[in-house]
């Protein structure tokens, strides 16, 4: 077999990505710590990967070390701002720290400024259902990117909105108002003053910051009919993918949020990005069940035979990445694009290195029609809490022992770092991380 090695284009970007709650530990002033308090959530996140505590330094050692040159992480808005009338000047040193940290190891900061997690205050209030907590972000938003501007000109304004939006106020699954609010009306709502906070937090930062790059983190999940030939497994697919990824991108394109409520016009974010994020880890198979009224008739699954994560929560379907990417350079053609989430749940690392190979050479598959595309962020560094299924599943290139803190050094972690130093990846590095793919990957 011929050796070979697809290369990435010079200066791309090669990271892993983080959430403020997920790995800081000790974060008791929002939302998350309030659902967990109460009992809806498998495990509570305590230490978490003990962040907060100074333990991002080598983490960000680890990183550096295995050849990554870029990290986004996310800063935790109720610890910047604890309390409505009060600023905590020593969380944003501690952020300040962090991101010279990140820069004096070569690590190229992208900061996400919402991901997921809300003060209490703010959820006390019902925040993001009311008009009234744009003018509360673009505040916190202004005070968060002058004190960091010196250590980064990018950032991700919001974190999965469509996530947040139906995981709380459909599924049930996210913390959404103290006082329960739920419906596909109100997640609608929610969108559009997420959308609404988005456009703020854009002018904002480019008031304060000319240079600045500013997008989203958009979770796409591409969508296939079990059933093609037959008319309402169609429109079920059709239906779930307009739900679940069209809200942002149709109302960014055209000043009209679109959803399965109808429209809302919401102009003032038309045409407000700078990158677009893409957040890929799986596809679903949809089909018409009469039983799933609450998700509108339509049932999403994997089907039998899928290469499953050990929980099943992830199908290791490859051509999806590339099949996202091609949707988001048809619809902003003139725009850089990040993956700035890709991964799998795996505690024994024997899915991961065959799932971040076969992603990887869809990324470069893509690369080679010119596509704008600039960095890859694996998700995630290291083992952290994972919202409402807590720990139990294992994302990390680093494994976490929760009793010690101690990391764990899988296999993924010597393949990434060789595909980072490569800046592409190998047929000698697949066939030493996971040889059952070699052929698949370089044929003959």
């Amino acid at each position: 077999m011929a050796e070979a090695t697809f290369h990435f284009p010079r200066g791309f970007l090669w990271g892993c990505a983080t959430a403020s709650h997920q790995v800081e530990g000790n974060n008791t002033n929002n939302n998350w710590y309030f659902w967990e308090q109460a009992g809806h959530t498998r495990h509570k996140s305590g230490l978490a990967c003990d962040w907060w505590g100074g333990r991002w330094k080598e983490d960000m050692d680890r990183a550096a070390e295995t050849n990554q040159n870029t990290h986004r992480l996310s800063i935790e808005w109720s610890r910047i701002q604890p309390a409505p009338d009060r600023w905590d000047e020593d969380a944003l040193d501690r952020y300040r720290g962090i991101l010279r940290g990140l820069r004096e190891r070569g690590l190229q900061p992208m900061v996400t400024l919402h991901h997921f997690s809300d003060p209490l205050w703010l959820y006390e209030q019902c925040g993001w259902e009311k008009e009234t907590v744009v003018p509360l972000f673009e505040k916190y938003v202004r005070k968060v990117v002058e004190a960091l501007k010196e250590y980064t000109s990018l950032w991700c304004t919001i974190n999965e909105p469509n996530v947040y939006a139906l995981s709380g106020y459909v599924a049930g699954d996210f913390p959404t108002c103290k006082n329960g609010h739920k419906g596909l009306d109100v997640a609608t709502l929610v969108l559009a003053n997420l959308l609404r906070g988005h456009a703020a937090a854009y002018r904002a930062i480019h008031e304060i910051q000319k240079d600045a790059r500013v997008g989203y983190a958009l979770h796409f999940r591409p969508m296939l009919a079990a059933r093609p030939w037959f008319p309402l497994d169609a429109l079920m697919r059709n239906i779930q993918y307009r739900g679940i990824n069209m809200a942002f991108p149709s109302a960014i394109s055209s000043g009209v949020m679109k959803s399965p409520l109808g429209n809302v016009r919401v102009p003032e974010v038309r045409g407000l990005q700078d990158y677009l994020g893409i957040n890929y880890y799986s596809v679903d198979t949809v089909t018409f069940d009469i039983t799933r009224a609450r998700e509108l008739f339509g049932k999403r699954y994997y089907p039998a035979g899928s290469d499953l994560s050990p929980s099943g929560f992830i199908a290791n379907i490859p051509n999806g990445l590339y099949d996202s990417l091609h949707w988001a350079v048809k619809s902003y053609p003139d725009l850089p694009i990040y993956v700035t989430e890709n991964g799998v749940e795996d505690d024994r690392d024997q899915l991961r290195p065959r799932y971040l190979a076969r992603h990887i050479e869809q990324l470069w598959r893509a690369i080679n029609f010119n596509w704008p595309i600039k960095g890859y962020y694996h998700w995630s560094l290291v083992d952290n809490f994972e919202w409402e299924r807590g720990w139990t599943q294992r994302f990390g290139l680093w494994g976490l022992d929760l009793e010690t803190q101690a990391r764990i050094r899988r296999p993924s972690v010597d393949f990434y770092a060789e595909i980072c130093k490569e800046n592409g990846i190998s047929s000698e590095m697949v066939r030493k991380y996971c040889p059952e793919v070699l052929e698949t990957l370089f044929p003959g």
